[in-house]
């Protein structure tokens, strides 16, 4: 059974006078029992998913069901995340002036719950993750690794169906995250399910499901591919995930940002010689804008590799004739 799915979710917001889509189209689904990975570099998602899992963050489109719950349906969004979702932040966010089991009695304090059953179900708790012994010790007194745990004691407080962990090992040395992987895949048991964003494909390994994040690549090339276009094609999409640099032997391109509130804007013009597309693949980013032809176009579509290899040719061709 399904206890998370994501249907066609779309999530855009905006930046200046422009929208950006961190996600848009995303579907799948997390069973019962399993452990789930969100694998993908910063800027393919995951946190973004795992905000709107949370119900922190409202999607433009698309729908959510948790444990039951269409979460769009949904009119009240903080009893859904205290009883629905336990969140694992990749910063702690433990309070420092309480010690581990205060901080774990937080949410069932602010459910009501009175102090002493708070208190005991605390101390379950972190002998759950091993830390029993550290319960009266407060944060600046515990390692990364028994801190992330107690956070992870904190998100169990009152045994949620999806425990959602955003980069649970991002400052861990290597033993630390050995004892918070094994954690977490022993917390994605029947009636539970884990579903971890992470760039660490260390934790692969553990995981019952991997759903890579990154969007599709635009195809790769064996060696430099010319190209025809004609007017109104678009060479690639503002928000796409790209691996090929152009230039530009004929025609002419346009280079356009979608604005907000629909329309959009030029912001350049590709002309013969030129070259563009080159920022995202070298620097793993989404494409920040559309590139449509503006008339019948020839271009030479170039890996990133071979298009470095092209500058560092010409740029020693320059220096030679200096």
């Amino acid at each position: 059974m399904a206890l998370v799915e994501v249907h066609d979710l779309c999530v855009e917001y905006v930046s200046g006078d422009y929208v950006v889509r961190p996600i848009d189209g995303l579907s799948l689904q997390a069973n019962d029992g399993e452990l789930v990975l969100l694998l993908g570099p910063s800027g393919s998602g995951k946190t973004t998913l795992l905000s709107c899992l949370a119900g922190i963050l409202t999607p433009s489109r698309g729908r959510l069901t948790v444990a039951g719950r269409d979460l769009r349906a949904q009119t009240d969004l903080a009893s859904y995340r205290r009883e629905g979702v336990g969140i694992v932040f990749q910063g702690f966010n433990l309070i420092p002036s309480l010690n581990a089991r205060e901080n774990v009695a937080v949410p069932m304090r602010l459910a009501g719950m009175r102090p002493g059953p708070a208190r005991d179900r605390a101390d379950q708790l972190l002998e759950l993750v091993g830390l029993a012994d550290r319960a009266t010790h407060r944060p600046g007194q515990l390692s990364g690794g028994q801190q992330q745990r107690v956070a992870i004691a904190r998100a169990l407080a009152l045994d949620p169906p999806v425990l959602l962990a955003d980069e649970p090992t991002a400052h861990l040395d290597h033993v630390q995250v050995e004892v918070v992987i094994t954690l977490l895949r022993r917390l994605a048991t029947t009636g539970r399910t884990v579903l971890v964003a992470t760039h660490d494909d260390r934790m692969i390994p553990m995981a019952d499901t991997v759903i890579e994040m990154a969007p599709r690549l635009e195809q790769a090339t064996e060696g430099p591919v010319r190209l025809d276009v004609v007017r109104g094609d678009v060479v690639f999409e503002q928000g796409s995930h790209g691996s090929l640099v152009y230039v530009l032997e004929s025609g002419r391109i346009d280079i356009v940002r979608e604005l907000v509130g629909g329309g959009e804007e030029k912001i350049a013009t590709i002309r013969p010689g030129e070259y563009f597309g080159e920022l995202g693949p070298m620097l793993g980013l989404p494409r920040s804008a559309t590139a449509r032809a503006a008339q019948r176009s020839v271009l030479t579509a170039y890996s990133a590799r071979d298009f470095r290899h092209r500058a560092g040719a010409q740029t020693r061709d320059q220096l030679k004739t200096v």
